[in-house]
């Protein structure tokens, strides 16, 4: 038997650094699987921005060094000289990705740089924008019907609300929380509470709230999408994970608190089964 075809650079990116996202993008028609790659590569530059950075203004800078990148490509700049911005100019300038997509992704990753998310609605806005924005401009990269786009949009905003919840644990130990602080309050909780200690029964009823609305979002969502043609289904595919991760959430004995459980067969056996019977 042969070897398999090595993985582009674009590829081993994606593979190392969103699992999830790239078992789903092997879903797609062999001819648009790069594309997939590289904006799967492109969110993980975005989310990195404020781990990677220093202090929020730091993040900021790194968000606008991106915005110009897509701005320059649509201008005719030559591409910066960076393994994701020049095919990422390429491709925007052959039209496989859209600029408003990827500038939309941008500018919802700000809310990362505040001090706090201040309520449930700015929350879900966030989620919309960065997890939602990406769901979208995978579907249109693969030629989804415009009006499946929004539940996409829910799709992938459930998919972010369920990895934020499994992230509690990094995100304290980055001295920070993403959970609003409305509904912290209600609990007698800040976000710096949180950070410094996520180990608390408040902690663990907003987040069973939050996984609830993220199960309640994908039900909704994935009925309005339908079913998808075959060579667009990949985008959808990240809500199969979605549904396993909060309603592992809301099992009895669920620590918010504690590093979640790695990847299993089943997870990954249920995305290939959906990719399969529904493509």
């Amino acid at each position: 038997m042969a070897d398999p075809a090595p993985l582009s650079p674009l590829a081993e990116l994606a593979r190392r650094n969103d699992p999830d996202r790239f078992l789903c993008s092997l879903f797609a028609p062999p001819e648009r699987r790069e594309t997939q790659f590289l904006l799967i590569a492109f969110n993980h530059e975005l989310a990195r921005a404020r781990v990677a950075a220093s202090n929020p203004m730091a993040a900021l800078i790194r968000l606008q060094w991106w915005r110009e990148a897509v701005e320059q490509a649509g201008a005719g700049t030559p591409p910066r000289r960076h393994e994701v911005a020049g095919p990422l100019a390429i491709a925007l300038r052959e039209g496989r990705l859209e600029a408003a997509d990827l500038l939309g992704m941008i500018d919802a990753r700000e809310a990362e740089t505040e001090e706090e998310i201040p309520s449930r609605g700015a929350l879900l806005a966030y989620l919309r924008g960065s997890a939602g924005g990406f769901a979208v401009a995978s579907g249109r990269a693969l030629g989804a019907p415009v009006e499946s786009l929004p539940g996409l949009q829910g799709i992938g905003a459930a998919y972010g609300m369920a990895a934020l919840l499994r992230a509690i644990p990094a995100q304290a130990r980055q001295e920070r929380s993403l959970l609003p602080a409305d509904l912290l309050a209600g609990h007698q909780l800040t976000p710096a509470d949180v950070a410094r200690n996520p180990a608390t029964a408040g902690v663990a009823a907003v987040a069973r709230s939050l996984a609830e609305e993220g199960l309640a979002l994908l039900r909704e969502s994935e009925s309005r999408v339908g079913r998808l043609p075959r060579g667009s289904i990949a985008a959808a595919l990240q809500g199969q994970l979605a549904r396993r991760d909060l309603r592992r959430m809301l099992a009895i004995g669920w620590d918010p608190s504690q590093p979640p459980p790695p990847r299993g067969l089943g997870d990954r056996l249920a995305v290939m089964w959906a990719g399969w019977r529904r493509g």
